[in-house]
């Protein structure tokens, strides 16, 4: 059985037999008539191949398989499923298929138009596909280093992207390309490529995104992606599909179904019970530009009525006035952040060093947790403005514990080879800003918890902070807390960035909260909700929280022109 290990570092996520079903049957229609070459570039066991070489028996389909992979006991096992099952004409080869690729500099500026080809090159009806997930820099620098001059990518990418290349230069014009990735690049900055990319190279059919569905053993959220390799002027008309559990106990009608798959081919939209587990299903025309890599948007009719709505009347986004930052970084955070120093006693270091911390541990919407009083070793000092190191020598406690923590600190190389000295913070950001009002959310959390903070903690690595360092701007950040922390502004996020991880978990990363919209500062709307908002910061009932909590939502519903929202179904 394939171990955890060998799946983080060579993404071998082979495909669950239901889904491949599931995709080959989506493939299987789109096929014209004739003779059908079909690809499968990272077969692993086969499932896949099995699948669409079943599917076209049935149907009474010629054509012919390849398979390639760089692991020959796959291959092995793969070709006696296929033998057991009577497929023929089947081609296995035990081969790294980006290295057996033709691919030059102006294939890939120009469209794939270069006459040097292998006989991989344009030569599919079919590829279906679920390449590997990983990052390319996990595969050993001089292998990411190769890839990324032969496929011109740049950055930290995932190895499914020069996967998407190479199948894209495998295919006929015209062929069809059904592939199964991570679902991330549909909404993060950094799938912006891959966005751009596949809008140019497909006429885009369907995208679905399973999200939490957990149809993988391994910890990805999955999504498919169904093409026709055409280079096309104006989009086409594409459908998309989306499914994630519904965690925000939803008690309306519910569609029973045996499973995500029969949730998935139902015509239906809506809420759907699996197995004890409510999933909501989403679907609608996707939206796209060719050659943007703007996200696309995978809204209902309804939810893009909404969300215009909201668009509309919004007369700021956050960064119109600010900058969101993460928090600091240590790259040592067992040497650096501690919520008992004094066990160290006499051997503690330097009161004047040790700061309060905000991290994701101790912070609420409205307040933090007092009982985890977590404090950062902070070797820093601001002079005239300007982040200094403190020095060391002044602090002989200070200097002691990080003397008994030196290899650790030392092994930090990336920061003595960038002048640095060994036991500072990897990123302290500018030592003055703490002391301003500054809001701080966690880069990961079920809801948002948007907490202002006015007493000069720092904040830690796995949050994010915005910071008013003018008088005036104080009252914006209370804005933007209220705002951010509602229940109108969570569906918002949901719909417009797509974003969710497993468990109903958020991701909170600067390029969304940034986009979030603002009503006029100056309206009586934006005056009542600061107001409530100083009273929530201000309150510890729980009782009287939630009621401020109601009022709140209704006057943020107000600011937008929308009918509040307080279940999040």
């Amino acid at each position: 059985m394939i171990t955890k290990e060998q799946i983080k570092n060579t993404g071998a996520t082979f495909t669950p037999a239901m889904l491949a079903d599931f995709l080959s049957n989506k493939v299987a229609d789109l096929i014209d008539n004739g003779k059908q070459r079909i690809l499968d570039p990272a077969c692993g066991e086969g499932e896949l191949l099995m699948s669409i070489g079943k599917k076209l028996s049935e149907l009474k389909t010629d054509f012919e398989i390849v398979g390639y992979d760089s692991n020959s006991h796959y291959l092995e096992f793969t070709n006696e499923r296929m033998i057991s099952f009577g497929l023929r004409n089947v081609d296995l080869v035990n081969s790294d298929f980006l290295q057996a690729i033709d691919l030059t500099k102006r294939q890939l500026l120009l469209g794939f138009d270069s006459s040097v080809q292998s006989s991989l090159n344009n030569s599919f009806d079919i590829v279906i596909a679920n390449p590997p997930y990983v990052r390319t820099q996990i595969l050993g620098a001089e292998q990411a280093q190769e890839l990324a001059r032969k496929f011109n990518l740049k950055g930290r990418v995932d190895l499914y992207y020069p996967f998407l290349i190479a199948m894209t230069e495998s295919l006929k014009e015209g062929g069809v390309l059904g592939v199964i990735t991570s679902n991330r690049y549909l909404s993060t900055k950094g799938g912006e490529s891959i966005r751009k990319y596949l809008s140019e190279n497909y006429e885009i059919l369907e995208v679905i995104d399973l999200g939490d569905t957990k149809l993988f053993e391994a910890a990805v959220l999955p999504a498919i992606f169904i093409g026709r390799k055409h280079r096309q002027k104006t989009p086409s008309p594409a459908n998309f599909i989306k499914v994630y559990e519904e965690l925000n106990g939803y008690s309306g009608e519910l569609i029973p179904v045996d499973s995500i798959y029969e949730a998935l081919n139902s015509k239906q939209s809506g809420y759907f019970s699996v197995k004890g587990k409510r999933y909501k299903k989403s679907s609608g025309t996707l939206k796209y530009k060719i050659g943007s890599g703007a996200c696309w948007e995978m809204l209902s009719d309804n939810e893009a009525n909404w969300v215009s709505k909201i668009d509309a009347a919004a007369k700021y986004r956050v960064q119109d006035f600010f900058k969101v930052k993460v928090g600091i970084k240590s790259t040592a955070d067992k040497v650096f952040i501690s919520d008992n120093w004094e066990e160290l006693k006499a051997d503690m270091p330097e009161q004047e060093l040790l700061k309060e911390l905000i991290s994701q541990e101790n912070i609420e919407r409205w307040n933090a947790n007092d009982n985890l009083r977590l404090k950062v070793l902070y070797p820093h000092i601001s002079v005239d403005g300007a982040k200094k190191t403190v020095d060391i020598e002044k602090y002989p406690n200070t200097k002691k514990y990080f003397l008994q923590h030196e290899e650790k600190l030392r092994s930090r190389h990336y920061l003595i080879e960038a002048g640095r000295q060994w036991f500072e913070l990897w990123v302290p950001h500018k030592p003055d800003q703490w002391q301003y009002p500054k809001l701080v959310f966690p880069d990961i959390s079920p809801s948002p918890r948007f907490y202002f903070d006015n007493g000069g903690k720092i904040v830690n690595g796995n949050c994010y902070w915005i910071v008013a360092t003018k008088v005036e701007d104080v009252e914006k950040l209370l804005l933007i807390q209220g705002i951010a922390n509602s229940k109108l502004m969570t569906k918002y996020h949901d719909l417009v960035f797509k974003n969710k991880l497993y468990s109903g978990r958020r991701r909170y990363f600067t390029q969304y909260v940034e986009k979030y919209p603002l009503p006029d500062f100056n309206s009586q709307q934006a005056k009542e909700i600061i107001s409530t908002v100083k009273e929530l910061n201000g309150s510890r009932e729980k009782e009287e929280i939630s009621k401020l909590e109601i009022q709140l939502e209704t006057l943020i519903a107000k600011a937008f022109g929308v009918d509040p929202v307080f279940n999040l179904d």
